[in-house]
């Protein structure tokens, strides 16, 4: 991990690491999180917290949208961290707070933890998926108030 990385990228990157753990071990965020607490003396971040719980919250309609803009890779397709990337990063472009963190803010975000990650096409490949949906948000969940 860079040493530049800000708070908020290491509470991105915690959910990410949250995500896919989840992902690869068939169960529910929750139980991931509760299984972190139980066996370390760390809390969990208030925004890993927030965008994990916000990840499952909506997974449903970011697992759809990411299935249907996503070109040549099926979800089941997709290497498990960028699943998980993707998720993030949707639910931040999506659902998160622009004011606090700008869409074109998060779609770098995730393509830096791609490129941090996953394989050398996962960068390019998240960059262009996540803009797609960043492009549709206002027909996807109506216009930002």
């Amino acid at each position: 991990m860079s040493p530049y990385v800000t708070s908020r990228g290491k509470a991105r990157r915690r959910a990410v690491d949250i995500l896919f753990e989840a992902d690869a071990k068939q169960a529910s965020v929750t139980e991931i999180m509760e299984l972190r607490l139980a066996q370390t003396e760390q809390s969990i971040n208030p925004l890993t917290r927030r965008i994990v719980l916000g990840v499952a919250e909506h997974r449903d309609e970011i697992d759809e949208l990411l299935s249907t803009y996503s070109r040549g890779w099926t979800l089941d397709r997709m290497p498990n961290v960028d699943r998980a990337v993707l998720r993030v990063g949707a639910w931040e472009v999506l659902y998160g707070d622009p004011e606090n963190v700008p869409e074109a803010v998060a779609v770098k975000e995730a393509t830096d933890i791609a490129r941090e990650l996953s394989t050398d096409e996962s960068p390019s490949f998240v960059n262009g998926l996540l803009s797609r949906l960043q492009s549709l948000k206002p027909s996807i969940v109506g216009p930002t108030p």
